[in-house]
């Protein structure tokens, strides 16, 4: 039986060789090597629109308790008029999956503007729970991630509020006008949500030098933009008011131990201290309060008395002091 030589080296050729080699070179880069998984997040369901006129609440599925895995949950708040505005408040009670180095990719709840496609912020952690915030327009949209991985507790709750624009419902008192104005975190932001067509010019009037008449001379009424700024004033004051700092407490006293001594029998910890005269103008009882508290360890000497009449016994203990991380202002009205 003849063997065709031809055939047998095209054969072993298969072998000794790449088949790639044999491909098209389009074909042979298309062919997978590897197979990586991809994380599984359920697709997004529809967004749920929500129409805003009156109180109400939001929050991720199981709250205060650990929220699912896998969730992609969208919800659009909307206000019947144009005019009007929402303010959102996160419940104190707030944890999510840490950020990692900073940035918060796993689960989140974020808030946006739709009506000018900017994202206002994006939480996670067991950070304090966000500030209160009111929209620029008449609609938010809010969105709750979570992957497959470590899901947490309590979740988030956002109660929304609906805001009639002062122009066209002017408050009843000044009570009601100094609360209103108390939500907004810029000069900017609250001239833009008392005229949202003409916030600029006004911005730009109010800082428009004038001249005023004093007997026989005239003087300047108003400071040139620039030379005042009305949003650092603020900053300074939510930067000193109600913080944590630094406070000398007794070891003694803070693990109530009447058997030992402590050397040092006072260590520095971070309590929250200060005022908060600007809480609220409906508010009788305002305390400075922590928001976030960690437990850390200080290393001292502890002596304790040995029976007998023999020297004390010496030893090095680590005691557990609590720290208050981040603090609030909150509101204990007469009737509480």
């Amino acid at each position: 039986m003849s063997v065709c030589f031809i055939c047998l080296i095209c054969s072993l050729s298969f072998c000794i060789f790449p088949l790639s080699l044999y491909l098209p070179l389009s074909l042979s880069l298309s062919l997978p090597l590897s197979h990586t998984p991809s994380v599984a997040v359920k697709e997004s369901q529809l967004e749920k629109v929500v129409r805003v006129t009156s109180d109400g609440m939001l929050h991720s599925p199981g709250f205060p308790h650990t929220y699912p895995r896998s969730t992609d949950l969208v919800w659009r708040l909307v206000a019947a008029e144009e005019n009007s505005r929402i303010q959102l408040t996160f419940d104190p009670r707030f944890g999510l999956e840490d950020p990692e180095d900073g940035v918060c990719k796993y689960d989140y709840v974020e808030v946006e503007e739709p009506t000018e496609g900017t994202v206002l912020g994006r939480w996670c952690g067991s950070q304090a729970a966000p500030s209160m915030h009111v929209s620029k327009g008449n609609q938010v949209r809010i969105r709750f991630m979570s992957d497959e991985y470590f899901p947490s507790e309590p979740g988030f709750c956002i109660h929304y509020t609906l805001q009639i624009n002062p122009f066209k419902w002017a408050p009843q008192s000044v009570e009601a006008l100094g609360e209103l104005v108390a939500g907004f975190s810029t000069v900017e932001e609250l001239f833009k949500y008392l005229e949202p067509d003409r916030w600029q010019l006004d911005l730009e009037e109010l800082y428009t030098p004038t001249w005023q008449v004093l007997g026989k001379s005239f003087f300047h009424q108003k400071k040139a933009r620039g030379m005042v700024d009305l949003n650092l004033l603020r900053d300074e004051v939510r930067l000193y008011s109600c913080t944590p700092r630094n406070l000398s407490v007794s070891v003694r006293e803070e693990l109530r131990r009447t058997d030992a001594i402590f050397w040092p029998s006072c260590l520095l910890v971070k309590r929250c201290g200060g005022n908060c005269s600007c809480c609220s103008n409906r508010c009788y009882d305002c305390h400075c309060t922590p928001t976030r508290v960690a437990k850390k360890y200080h290393e001292v000497l502890m002596l304790k008395l040995r029976p007998g009449g023999r020297g004390p016994q010496k030893s090095l203990t680590d005691v557990p002091l609590e720290h208050h991380e981040e603090c609030s202002c909150v509101c204990k009205n007469d009737s509480d």
